[in-house]
């Protein structure tokens, strides 16, 4: 593959034979090849940059000095993680500089299978913005989790060879894939020449040698730099992940610093609205990469160059004749905040805001609103028989990270614990896991949530007295008449609510309306319920990921991560 090839018109334009279409002057033009910033023009004819220096044009803009770099790339996220439908997040990522995503939307399949996904790229085919998918490998993650569909070695191919897939996504059953699973494998076999992404949590020595000699390429769960150093030596490309629950940029950067940028990007994962809305996009990994003693140049490259050269966008990634006109006209390179933003050589941003002209509405089709199926009204019974002389084993939760410990309690020792369970909601086979949990802080009531990674069961933390075991019950009743979201509930009042009706995970509402309830959920968990995490919901959406160390839970109980199987809950 290589970058388009492109007509005689085009040519024609370069030479300056013909008016282009816009002039782009005055500013500093960022060459990622070289790392410095050149005065000069850029000229812009059908949506490619034809050429540098001033030519004939019909529209001239003049960017006053500013810095003009091309546009950002998020290496990998999740869409679902955002709780926004596609037509919400794009004016978000565009008004930050954004113009495309790699996204792996397995939250989607867990939930509708290949329709779902199919739905999604329906609905982002009109934006103004490259909605770029890998094809889900991970639907389930795992045999210890059920989804609400299952994504096989021949559906994978399917999202690659007819829906235009351009990589297989993060493979997240390493253990498979170490010990040679064949179906894992067949995953990895049908990328053909494509991409394929990783997911190796702490994954090191003999065991990352056998994951990367299975043709497996990149991985974002690094959380320590000598993690991180190791499989850059062993040419694995790094992707540093800064979302709203996992916060591993400051610590890996250092990896940049002393390595330099070769096989590394930048990339969001999760990133919740109130982020995105707050703090940014990609150009808050580059504000922080800065703030951490990276050159700006440096920062630069891997938001552009470098996600476009890893998952072979020829035409993305720099500002060279010959490119996509994807460009970011930058205020500062501290702050990064956007002056204008372009796709394709049309402005759709100005002044850290998408322009009304840029956005495309496209709703999700109705039959994604329904996705809730358990027995209604049931009551469940989250209590465990124990009698003193009992060890349980416990999940501990991790600020910034999704990483878990395994820790032993007595059973007279349980006082400062919450209870978690997890109910399978795809299927109505009233199948459910309980066991206990440290560091949410929450004794008394319950938050509930049917955003659970990746099998999007319905997940629950509440206290271990029978009055919130009631709440529990509620908050899970809640859930399913309002076809999905999130819920805190106290002494049987709902606290707080977010709906989430598109398949239990992304809002029809717009953004600053999500993120408004939000916020009213969390801070309903800090004041009343004295939770103590800055980001609980997204903290217990992962404690269903049995692909994540040490500890997780699902429908089917226990998961010992390390062990990859099944364990007690009583030592």
């Amino acid at each position: 593959m290589a970058r388009t090839p492109r007509s005689s018109k085009l040519l024609a334009a370069s030479r300056g034979d013909v008016e282009v279409d816009l002039l782009i002057r005055g500013g500093k033009v960022f060459s990622t090849a070289t790392r410095e910033w050149v005065e000069t023009s850029l000229a812009i004819f059908d949506g490619v940059i034809v050429g540098w220096g001033d030519r004939p044009a019909k529209e001239i803009v003049d960017v006053g000095g500013r810095h003009i770099t091309p546009a950002f790339i998020d290496a990998h996220m999740h869409l679902e993680s955002t709780k926004l439908w596609i037509d919400e997040f794009v004016p978000l990522a565009l008004a930050n500089g954004t113009t495309t995503v790699v996204a792996d939307p397995h939250e989607i399949a867990n939930v509708f299978g290949v329709p779902g996904v199919a739905a999604l790229l329906d609905a982002a085919k009109i934006q103004r913005f490259q909605f770029l998918v890998s094809a889900s490998s991970c639907v389930p993650a795992s045999k210890f989790e059920s989804p609400g569909a299952t994504l096989g070695s021949d559906a994978v191919a399917s999202l690659l060879d007819d829906y235009g897939a351009i990589g297989v996504a993060e493979v997240m059953n390493y253990p498979g894939v170490i010990y040679g699973d064949p179906e894992v494998l067949a995953k990895i076999a049908s990328a053909n020449g494509r991409r394929v992404d990783g997911h190796a949590p702490s994954v090191r020595g003999a065991d990352l040698d056998a994951y990367l000699t299975a043709g497996v390429e990149s991985d974002h769960e690094c959380t320590t730099f000598e993690e991180a150093h190791e499989k850059r030596q062993k040419g694995m490309w790094i992707f540093i992940r800064e979302g709203s629950a996992s916060k591993n940029l400051r610590e890996l950067i250092k990896s940049v610093a002393i390595g330099g940028t070769d096989r590394v990007a930048l990339c969001t994962d999760d990133r919740e609205p109130s982020t995105l809305i707050e703090d940014g996009h990609m150009n808050d990994c580059l504000k922080i990469a800065v703030e951490c003693g990276i050159r700006p140049e440096d920062a630069l490259v891997l938001a552009t160059s470098n996600p476009a050269e890893y998952h072979q966008l020829y035409d993305l990634g720099s500002l060279g004749p010959g490119y996509q006109a994807d460009i970011v006209v930058l205020e500062d390179l501290v702050s990064f905040r956007t002056h204008s933003v372009f796709h394709k050589g049309i402005e759709v941003a100005r002044d850290n805001k998408a322009l009304p002209s840029a956005l495309q509405p496209s709703p999700p089709p109705a039959w994604m609103l329904s996705s809730i199926n358990f027995e209604p009204r049931k009551r469940y019974d989250f209590s465990v028989e124990l009698s003193d002389s009992d060890v349980v084993r416990v999940i501990v939760v991790n600020e910034n990270s999704l990483l878990t410990n395994e820790r032993h309690r007595h059973a007279t020792q349980l006082d400062d614990l919450s209870r978690i369970a997890v109910i399978e909601r795809h299927h109505s086979s009233g199948r459910y896991g309980v066991g206990f949990v440290e560091g949410f802080g929450i004794y008394r009531g319950a938050i509930a949530s049917t955003v659970a990674h990746d099998a999007h069961n319905i997940m629950i933390v509440g206290g271990l007295d029978e009055s919130s075991n009631v709440d529990m019950n509620i908050a899970i009743e809640r859930l399913r008449d309002i076809g999905g979201g999130q819920i805190a509930v106290l002494d049987g009042k709902i606290l707080a609510e977010v709906q989430l009706n598109v398949g239990g995970l992304m809002s029809t509402l717009a953004a600053p309306e999500v993120a408004v309830q939000l916020r009213k959920l969390e801070d309903a968990v800090q004041r009343d319920l004295k939770g103590t995490l800055k980001e609980p919901f997204m903290t217990l959406s992962f404690l269903g990921l049995s692909v994540i160390p040490d500890l997780r839970i699902t429908d089917l109980g226990l998961i010992d991560v390390v062990a990859f199987d099944k364990t007690t809950l009583k030592v």
